[in-house]
């Protein structure tokens, strides 16, 4: 038995495979480009149960029902091998099986004790961030990094991770400090730059954020398309608050979708909300939600994130492709009915209603957006996602509002939004026009 790069013992004597594993976690915890690299580990050792395990983490964090099933035999291996290896690599295996089979909330359990009895694993306290994270449990999402603080002071990765529970906590300078803190101790860290971009966002601070994020922006080229992509995604957010118009569309083809990976849920999710985002200043985005649309039949049946669906449903809807739409808006509520008991209640009372309303505002039903979206408004954070994000649906509802005419509800909404960021750059440009008219 021999011992990975933070001294956890791993249950092979392949020294080919240990620096294998090592170089996924590396990647993994820094949204490196070579995960794949997992494999070299099974090559080297076929009865390493930890690599195999690492593998199907892998596939299941592309949230597609292909990679789905791409996870599944590697799965199946860790479990034959699991009668041989030591108790953390029996939890972490245990937690991505429950993860495998949607049992999340067991997922979490067994990712919580790996972080108890053995702190120095942070790529499992990463896939327990990333559940926390779509559970909209954003204590969840810091407390489990903070817990392993003491074993980990070294680490840049695990500031980055605290730097982004802190903001999702609304502890808005611990969390800039965080984020800056691990930059300075390892300036390739694009998850700690993407904490900062949070803060700066929800403060106003668009200059800041442009120049913080475009200064970092060159460490990224060897990033996955998901954070690659993400962060240049909140760059766009910049510019959009600061109406470049010009600069966001470029933005969006060349950094967003431009060098998306097109099948990439992610990938899709953050080209939908900035075309949405962009419309909502009334901004003539062409023939893109047709280019985008061409990718989503795959994702019709999978439900892998409740957040996700909700982009892919307004985008069905954009495009025109209507007998998509009625088949997903079917499948999502099919999927409602027999979901795990503890979404199920998520799915029937937020996620349907909001995608009725989504789907309404898309095909400029205001009254039916509003009446579907005023009661999900208090509950969003169930269905994941972070505050910028999220913050899509609000906007959508506010705008739902205007088109309708009810300027004073509206500008109710507006004095809400105002008191909430602090700063009137947080509305987009063309609703804080329509503010200007009902004051």
């Amino acid at each position: 038995m021999l011992k990975d790069a933070q001294g956890l013992e791993v249950t092979t004597n392949s020294p080919i495979a240990i620096a294998a594993i090592d170089l996924f976690v590396d990647r993994s915890l820094g949204y490196g480009n070579d995960a794949l690299v997992i494999l070299d580990a099974i090559a080297a050792d076929p009865a390493c149960a930890i690599a195999y395990a690492h593998a199907a983490a892998h596939y299941l964090s592309l949230e597609s029902a292909e990679a789905k099933l791409q996870a599944a035999p590697y799965i199946q291996a860790a479990n034959k091998y699991l009668n041989q290896v030591n108790e953390r690599e029996k939890l972490y295996v245990w937690a991505i099986d429950a993860w495998a089979s949607g049992d999340v909330d067991r997922a979490i359990a067994y990712h919580e004790e790996i972080a108890q009895k053995y702190p120095r694993d942070l790529a499992s306290v990463q896939r327990g961030q990333y559940h926390y994270f779509y559970l909209g449990n954003k204590q969840g999402l810091l407390d489990i990094a903070l817990k392993v603080l003491p074993a980990n002071r070294e680490n840049h990765y695990l500031y980055g991770m605290i730097a982004f529970g802190l903001e999702q906590c609304h502890r808005l300078e611990e969390a800039e400090q965080w984020g800056r803190q691990a930059t300075q101790m390892n300036r390739y860290d694009p998850w700690a730059h993407h904490a900062v971009a949070h803060v700066m966002e929800t403060q106003g601070r668009l200059d800041e954020g442009i120049a913080w994020m475009e200064s970092h922006s060159d460490t990224w080229n060897k990033c996955n398309s998901l954070l690659y992509t993400h962060n240049w995604w909140h760059i766009a957010l910049y510019y959009l608050e600061k109406e470049e118009i010009p600069k966001v569309l470029k933005l969006y083809d060349t950094h967003v979708w431009g060098r998306a990976w097109k099948e990439s849920s992610k990938d899709q999710v953050g080209a939908i909300s900035l075309l949405l985002r962009l419309e909502l200043r009334g901004v003539d985005v062409g023939d893109r939600w047709a280019e985008v649309a061409k990718y989503l039949t795959p994702r019709i049946h999978e439900h892998a994130l409740p957040f996700q669906d909700l982009h892919y449903v307004y985008a069905l809807a954009r495009a025109g492709q209507n007998d998509q739409l009625t088949k997903m808006l079917l499948s999502m509520q099919a999927y409602a009915k027999n979901a795990k008991p503890f979404i199920q209640r998520t799915w029937s009372e937020v996620v349907l209603p909001a995608a009725r309303g989504m789907v309404a505002h898309a095909k400029v039903d205001w009254e039916r957006a509003i009446a579907q979206l005023r009661p999900t408004l208090p509950r969003l954070y169930e269905i994941g996602g972070s505050h910028a994000q999220r913050d899509l649906f609000e906007q959508v509802y506010l705008d739902a509002w205007l088109r309708a005419e009810q300027n004073y509800e509206a500008l109710h909404i507006l004095e809400k939004r105002i008191a909430s960021r602090r700063t009137i750059s947080s509305i987009p440009s063309g609703l804080s026009l329509n503010y200007a008219k009902v004051h």
